[in-house]
């Protein structure tokens, strides 16, 4: 009862100096030179800022954002002319002369704050709606640096001193959010093409349009911490199928259904390990006919045979949609008639394509029919939604002028792949729950990892200049909460190759190699490209280096599906990534901070690809704070220095942090051909360490029913003992007995992309825990 009535006396006495706030649900609502401004708390650590011109009413439903505010306990006072509202975890102060708002930890240290006055809003009209362009300018500290902002191919890992404009293009991802060294991230939540700039004046978010000024900050103490929040923000992130963690093959374009199955087969016939296979654009037929979602007879005699041979074949198969439709398609017809098109000319040019609205859920429900009964009813596995940017051909400024479900298309534009993506995952889900969604995109907005999406870095040239970039885009594009990424290993464009000998010419041979390598270290790994098809054996045989370093480097991806299936658990269960910037893991190490050339795969390998033509050594920075082992040769050295690596066409870069766990998996040919009952287990000493093996029944969705298991290694490492804990959990299918093989990793054992010949012990596991000294 005091605290009510000193509530209410701060109001009153607020009133009498022109100067009052109300408290709300949530938080605080205010009126401040001449704008409505509110401050909600969705959760002790997330805050959601609004603000708008007096005297105007706006109704926002956020596209990204699912989390409902949560009444929490605040602590709400006045100082002066500041109102302070402090959570569990940080304050937020209102200057109610300015209208500044600024955030600190609970001891009262700043994390981040607008500048005075920093809202500005400016009158435009929206076709036939009278709205605004609004700005939002925040102040920075000198040195301190962020990351974020999407994919951007500016081949930078800070966006310091960055502008940046966010409207969604084939290469280019744009969300507007940033996170912070200093342990926060901010989400700037509007659709509309945005320009963000940083400057030693102020760091802005300048949208096109806007009815309100609306952001949200979320303090997480560490780059962990954020994406927890931001996560918890705007949905979590399924687990994907196993198989899809494998080796991915595909070319622009497979013309038959037997080309596509004889690829399959000779990856079997070579022993080379193959889990999926796509097919791209055209197998509809005519342009006329784009996206037809149904299969041309004289090419594609039998597409149910085609799918059900690559599965017996033991292999799995995407199949491409496009969000455009052909004039003559039936879809095109009836999204015409009931006005669901947005009026634009897009992929392929002059051929009268144009896209349905994403935005209208009807319109979604449509899509889906057609691509269930067309494509999915075939048994398909997973999808590729190509260009869910769109491609806008021939652009012109007045089709953002276009009206949608939810408003014009300026208003709404960058959320296009959320809504698309979101459609087909959605209905999947709806439609069977007995083969978990995998889509395949090449465009993103903030939450789209709520819906099973991995998106690829667009179509790149084939360059070392382009490569290198693909490394920071791929890290800030994970900062941003969207764990799963990558890119067409050799770059899409690579016609400058051609004439030299296409997958025969040596400068594309090394080119390919190093990218191959990279993406042997990113969610998903995968060969695409135009101009030269990629398949392995358009490089030769095996006994030459082109064949037998990538077969090396596709064992490897195979040997790691143990380690990276449980990082992808633990991106589902607790918020985590699979790409990670240094400064994630090494905050402490300042020098980490704008290494954009190196990133940890998961949280024991630290990656260097290659990205310099003929490089034969490469300069790699090992952060403080951990001791390193070289993979290759168990050479172990002490962090805070670089280090000079040898680097012959058959090595990357490539360290593991003392204090590891590493299963190693078996040699297969797919992912589900052995179970992991014998699997080889690499300690790294050099500090205590923790890992969780993950199994379930690797592609449906009784994982969310708790069918999984879960087996906890702990390595003491001034004990030199490994224990491991109770199994937790069980499935239909589970090992009920199995066995380790220990290895103690040094200069001797346990190295390279091979499985070991000695180990230090074995253990014969039966889920009951069991404790083993080294």
């Amino acid at each position: 009862m005091k605290k009510i009535s000193y509530i209410l006396f701060l109001f009153f006495s607020n009133v009498a100096f022109g100067q009052s706030f109300t408290k709300t649900t949530y938080g605080i609502q205010s009126t401040v030179d001449g704008l409505i401004v509110e401050i909600q708390f969705n959760s002790p650590k997330i805050v959601r800022v609004v603000k708008a011109p007096e005297g105007t009413s706006y109704k926002k439903e956020s596209l990204s954002v699912i989390k409902k505010p949560e009444s929490i306990k605040l602590d709400i006072q006045q100082q002066g002319n500041a109102v302070l509202l402090k959570s569990e975890a940080l304050q937020v102060e209102l200057n109610l002369m300015t209208g500044k708002v600024a955030f600190s930890n609970l001891n009262g240290g700043q994390l981040f704050t607008e500048k005075d006055y920093g809202t500005q809003f400016t009158a435009i009209k929206d076709v036939n709606k009278n709205t605004y362009s609004v700005r939002q300018a925040f102040r920075l500290d000198k040195d301190e640096v962020i990351y974020g902002l999407g994919q951007q191919q500016n081949g930078k890992i800070s966006q310091r001193g960055q502008k940046v404009f966010l409207r969604q293009d084939n290469m280019k991802v744009c969300i507007p959010f940033f996170q912070s060294v200093k342990g926060y991230g901010v989400f700037w939540d509007n659709y509309a093409p945005t320009t963000f700039l940083d400057n030693p004046q102020e760091t802005s978010f300048d949208s096109e349009v806007g009815d309100c000024s609306d952001y949200y900050f979320l303090y997480g103490s560490s780059a962990d911490g954020v994406i927890t929040q931001l996560r918890d923000l705007t949905g979590q992130a399924p687990l994907m199928p196993l198989w899809v963690y494998g080796f991915n093959q595909s070319r622009e374009r497979y013309k038959t259904q037997f080309e596509l199955v004889d690829v399959v087969k000779k990856y079997r016939s070579l022993k080379v390990p193959l889990d999926g296979i796509i097919q791209d654009w055209q197998y509809w037929g005519k342009d006329s006919n784009w996206n037809a979602m149904g299969f041309d007879r004289s090419t594609f005699p039998d597409p149910k045979s085609m799918v059900d041979s690559v599965h017996q074949l033991n292999a799995h198969i995407f199949i491409v949609a496009w969000p455009g439709f052909g004039p003559q398609t039936k879809q095109y017809a009836e999204f015409k008639n009931k006005k669901m098109l947005i009026d634009f000319e897009t992929w392929p040019p002059r051929s009268g394509t144009t896209p349905y609205d994403v935005y209208n859920p009807v319109a979604r429900d449509i899509y889906w029919s057609y691509l269930n009964k067309g494509v999915f009813s075939l048994n398909s596995d997973a999808w590729w939604l190509d260009s869910s940017e769109p491609d806008h051909v021939n652009l012109k400024e007045k089709d953002f002028d276009l009206p949608t479900y939810l408003g014009t298309f300026r208003s709404v534009r960058n959320a296009f792949p959320l809504q698309h993506v979101g459609g087909v995952y959605d209905h999947q889900r709806q439609t069977t729950s007995d083969k978990r969604v995998m889509i395949l995109t090449r465009s993103a907005f903030a939450g789209q990892q709520r819906y099973g999406a991995n998106t690829w870095s667009g179509d790149v040239g084939s360059n070392w200049q382009t490569f290198r970039k693909q490394i920071p885009a791929g890290l800030n594009f994970s900062l941003c909460g969207i764990p799963y990424w990558n890119t067409d290993i050799g770059g899409f464009f690579a016609g400058a190759f051609v004439k030299g000998g296409g997958a025969k010419n040596p400068e594309f041979q090394e080119l390919y190699t190093r990218w191959m390598q990279f993406a042997t270290f990113t969610p998903m790994m995968r060969s695409h490209g135009t101009d030269i098809p990629r398949e392995i054996y358009q490089f030769g045989n095996r006994g030459e280096w082109p064949f037998d370093v990538q077969e090396k480097f596709i064992n490897l991806r195979y040997h790691l599906l143990p380690y990276l299936y449980a990082t992808a658990w633990n991106v589902t269960s607790h918020s985590g990534s699979i790409m990670r910037a240094l400064y994630m893991d090494f905050v402490n190490d300042k020098k980490v901070y704008d290494i954009e050339n190196e990133y940890l795969f998961g949280k024991s390998f630290l990656v260097s690809p290659v990205t310099d033509k003929g490089a034969a050594t490469q300069s790699v920075y090992l952060p403080a704070g951990a001791v390193w082992y070289d993979f290759w040769t168990g050479e172990r050295t002490e962090g805070g220095k670089a280090v000079n690596k040898e680097t012959p066409i058959d090595i990357i870069p490539l360290y593991v942090k003392g204090g590891s766990i590493i299963p190693w998996g078996p040699k297969v040919q797919f992912a589900e051909e052995k179970k992991w009952d014998n699997l080889e287990l690499r300690i790294y000493p050099g500090a205590d360490a923790e890992f969780t093996l993950y199994e379930d029944e690797n592609n449906n969705y009784n994982y969310e029913q708790g069918k999984y298991t879960e087996i906890t290694f702990y390595w003491n490492d001034h004990a030199s003992t490994l224990t491991i804990k109770d199994r937790k959990g069980s499935f239909p299918g589970m090992l009920a007995t199995r066995k380790f093989d220990i290895v103690l990793v040094n200069h001797q054992n346990g190295t390279g992309a091979g499985n070991s010949s000695k180990f230090n012990n074995t253990i014969t596991y039966k889920g009951k825990e069991v404790t083993v000294k080294l």
